[in-house]
């Protein structure tokens, strides 16, 4: 299989949220900075609510919301558009220190704030991960572009499935990988081509059940014949997105030309 292949096939499999990574770490600080930094930002403007208008304010205030949702989720960016409008109606439209307004263009303006700001944090939060998935599928095709360069140059096809021996544990967060030439003995669980796992004739829910006990092949075919198997063995982390698992299934197949010239080899 061509790298360009297995690249129109993972984005086939995957749809469109299947490469999406899980970048919430930052998720809590982020909502507590929703929730503070609207507050601290018209504390500082309470001095110049005299001399600024409300426009001029309310501008501020979609600054830090977009400042907040780039950086977090979209809960943080909501978040941060709720305590923009209530604080801006608190400290900087008459009368203060209360949450009523009494003017209709200052309760137009807080209103039109509260929107602006849930539409500025939706769209930088889906710029975003919009980014995230692109970084994220550069990485996967950097991946299988170095695998397809190296099965065509390299000499020996030991070289090549230590590669992607390599390349598996890294990407299925394994804590074992190795592979085994012609032989079929036993019925581990199998790591299908569209990143789907059977055990037992059954398919089996890995986001919902997670992996199962024990080693899982990934089996490799060449002109029609079975060639081996990688045998992975994972590790105790989450199971991989299925984009993780369908370019793990690109990266075994590239081994299948240098092991179709190998001929019949020893296990490894």
């Amino acid at each position: 299989m061509s790298t360009e292949t297995g690249i129109r096939r993972l984005h086939h499999a995957a749809g469109p949220g299947g490469s999406i990574a899980a970048w919430s770490v930052r998720e809590g600080p982020a909502v507590a900075a929703g929730l503070m930094a609207p507050f601290v930002v018209a504390v500082a403007l309470v001095p110049f609510r005299t001399d600024l208008s409300h426009t001029d304010s309310a501008l501020v205030f979609v600054v830090v919301v977009v400042a907040i949702a780039s950086l977090g989720s979209r809960a943080a960016g909501v978040l941060a558009a709720l305590s923009a409008a209530a604080w801006f109606d608190y400290f900087l439209t008459r009368p203060y220190w209360t949450f009523g307004i009494t003017d209709s263009s200052d309760l137009g303006t807080a209103l039109l704030l509260l929107v602006v700001g849930l539409i500025v944090s939706h769209l930088a939060v889906r710029t975003r991960r919009l980014e995230a998935i692109t970084d994220t599928d550069a990485a996967y095709i950097a991946r299988m572009h170095a695998t397809a360069v190296l099965a065509q140059s390299a000499g020996s096809a030991d070289v090549v499935v230590a590669h992607v021996n390599g390349e598996l544990t890294e990407l299925l967060g394994l804590r074992d990988c190795r592979f085994e030439s012609g032989t079929l003995l036993g019925q581990p669980p199998r790591l299908r081509r569209d990143g789907s796992l059977t055990y037992g004739g059954r398919r089996r829910d890995l986001d919902a059940d997670g992996w199962p006990e024990g080693e899982i092949e990934l089996r490799v075919y060449g002109n029609g014949r079975y060639q081996g198997r990688f045998m992975l063995t994972p590790g105790s982390g989450p199971v991989p997105p299925l984009l993780a698992r369908l370019v793990a299934v690109t990266l075994a197949g590239e081994t299948r030309a240098v092991l179709d010239a190998a001929g019949p080899a020893r296990e490894g």
